[in-house]
């Protein structure tokens, strides 16, 4: 087409011009539409509204028996002005009053009066008749009598001219906005125009030569610059194809790779500067995810990791080598002491080209601390093993040099120096004997249940630990009857106890107490079992909710390398085998409270048919 214009800049105004005419036009159409149904829903809801006001005044006049009250109140609603008329007629349609004019002048019309029969007892009636009239009608009761009806009538007029005055605004918005854009996109077509003439030159002379891709060429739908631009753009695009599909499918995987992968992974350039990180590697670190690149790991970890990871990599940039399974072990921030173990493998995008190393890193402390506390635990059994053979061992000489003495002090013709001394060692040996028979009681255990009394469990722990509270200057209460019996596994509630009063020992300073009560009891959970309630309780240290919360939990100790966290747990298996429930209450000291302590109540039912079951552990008491 000759009249159409071939350059960019008229090609815009025209195009902006015809488009902006459309969308005037057609915005007008749904906006005439739309505040049509608003003014008609509008209208409807306004005639529903006038119609009750003008029955609500008729029935309060008819109520007061005054009629005469109710034309004032019908001439103001027929003087609002988008009210044409408004009447007040009988139950069967004879015209009393109107709003203005002579009644007999405006009866109503078949249309109106088919229109009653449809009128609700409590609800306006709004209904069109003839041509495009509105009109409302409400019915007027006088208490339960019907009176008649106020009939409302709009005036169309007065809708119509909303409509106009929308229509007249839509049409003057737009001309003054089509006006207004046809200048602007003049002024910024010149600024336009010019610079992509010179894209289209630099953009030909960039790619020149290279051939083109399955996907190319694009279409070329204009004759103008853009059609140029296309043009070029397809040359350039064709050059670049191949080489950013390689590295389009690269970049994926690491980064499906870096997000998705549940262990560290960290890469390095050739100066080891961290190049990339996954968001669990900045969480090993302590340190954000966008603060790690182009920082080198002594920035980042502690100088004892760092120093060990970075000679990993840089062994792996010197010999293009892998490097498997490296231990790292120090402090990680807030994690505390931590154990990493890590692997460094070389990075090449070419076969012969290595561009970075990688690094996968895998926090392994728990793991470590359970092996530890594995092997400790296996220690301790092997000691036990070998305190249990070495007590039975000395048995033998033990009960020989008890024969011996006896015989010294039977027929040996001794001074009273001598028995003393003799008195002395049968006292010492005596002492020994029941240390090597305590120790056989803990390593020995019965296959079955039996009766044993609180008095010989108790005592029989207590005795050994006997130079410890003295050595600690603990001061131990006993509190159990000594006929005090019950159904159970001895060695096992030995053990328990044992565990205990060792922990109460090493929370408890010097000059503490240490409270052992016994005493027959009922289970406080289910008061219809007997049994026996153990309480133990210090004076010591106390103890967190934090600690309280996981006390019971396998390889969970607050002791550090001294401790397994083992023997609570223990303790909570024997008792839930004995059926029986455990209360905590513990306080630790604060800055305005230097009280602190902790008691441990435990319940064991006395049940001659203790079997290994399992019950539930109760939770611990509040803090006292």
């Amino acid at each position: 087409m000759r009249w159409w214009p071939r350059t960019v800049r008229w090609q815009l105004i025209l195009w902006l011009m015809l488009l902006e005419a459309l969308s005037v036009g057609l915005f007008a159409m749904i906006l005439l539409k739309i505040e049509g149904q608003e003014i008609r829903k509008h209208a409807l809801e306004r005639l529903a509204h006038q119609a009750t006001s003008v029955a609500l005044q008729a029935e309060e006049a008819y109520r007061q028996e005054r009629p005469e009250l109710v034309f004032p109140s019908l001439r103001m609603m027929g003087e609002a002005p988008s009210v044409a008329r408004a009447k007040i007629t009988d139950k069967s349609g004879d015209v009393l009053l109107v709003s203005s004019g002579d009644a007999a002048q405006f009866p109503l019309e078949p249309a109106e009066k088919a229109q009653i029969a449809q009128v609700h007892e409590h609800l306006p009636l709004v209904f069109s008749f003839g041509d495009h009239r509105w009109e409302g009608v409400k019915a007027i009761y006088d208490g339960t009598n019907l009176r008649g009806y106020a009939w409302v009538e709009t005036d169309r007029s007065w809708d119509t001219e909303q409509l106009d005055t929308v229509l007249r605004s839509s049409f003057s918005f737009g001309l003054i906005w089509i006006g207004a854009s046809g200048l602007l996109v003049l002024l910024m077509s010149r600024s336009i125009a010019q610079p992509l003439g010179i894209l289209q030159s630099g953009t030909r002379a960039l790619m020149e030569g290279p051939g083109t891709s399955a996907k190319f060429p694009l279409p070329v739908t204009v004759e103008n610059e853009f059609g140029d631009l296309i043009q070029a753009f397809n040359r350039m695009v064709a050059s670049l194809e191949e080489q950013r599909s390689g590295l389009n499918d690269t970049l994926s995987l690491l980064d499906s790779m870096l997000a998705n992968a549940p262990i560290g992974l960290v890469f390095f350039d050739r100066q080891g500067r961290i190049v990339r990180v996954n968001e669990v590697f900045a969480e090993l670190t302590g340190v954000r995810l966008s603060r790690h690149l182009g920082r080198t790991l002594p920035e980042v970890l502690p100088e004892r990791i760092a120093k060990r990871l970075e000679e990993a990599v840089q062994h792996v940039i010197a010999t293009e080598m892998p490097v498997h399974d490296l231990e790292l072990e120090g402090q990680a921030g807030e994690h505390g002491a931590r154990t990493w173990l890590a692997t460094a493998y070389p990075v090449r995008p070419s076969p012969s080209q290595l561009r970075w190393v990688g690094a996968i890193v895998t926090d392994v402390s728990e793991r470590k601390r359970s092996e530890d506390a594995l092997r400790r635990t296996e220690k301790l059994a092997a000691t036990g093993r070998l305190a249990a053979s070495i007590a039975h061992e000395i048995n033998n000489p033990l009960e020989a040099i008890t024969n011996l003495l006896y015989l010294l002090r039977r027929f040996c013709n001794l001074d009273a120096s001598a028995l003393n001394y003799v008195t002395t060692a049968e006292r010492e040996v005596q002492r020994m004997s029941e240390i090597t028979q305590q120790t056989l009681r803990f390593y020995r255990q019965s296959t079955l249940p039996a009766r044993a009394t609180m008095e010989e469990l108790l005592g029989s722990v207590l005795n050994m630990y006997s130079a410890r509270f003295s050595s600690l200057g603990i001061v131990l209460e006993r509190q159990y009857e000594p006929g005090l019996d019950f159904y159970c596994f001895a060695g096992e509630i030995r053990q328990v106890i044992s565990n205990m009063v060792s922990n109460a020992m090493d929370a408890t300073v010097s000059g503490g107490r240490l409270i052992v009560r016994a005493r027959r009891s009922r289970d406080w959970v289910h008061p219809q079992r007997d049994g026996v309630r153990i309480t133990i309780a210090d004076t010591g240290s106390g103890m967190t909710r934090d600690v309280r919360d996981r006390l019971f939990e396998a390889f969970f100790t607050t002791k550090g390398a001294t401790g397994t966290g083992l023997g609570l747990w223990v303790s909570h298996e024997i008792i839930l085998k004995h059926h029986g429930i455990i209360h905590l209450r513990s306080r630790a000291a604060s800055d305005g409270d230097s009280s602190s302590g902790t008691v441990f109540q435990i319940f064991f039912p006395d049940n001659e048919e203790l079997t290994i079951g399992v019950s539930v552990l109760e939770p611990p008491m509040s803090e006292a």
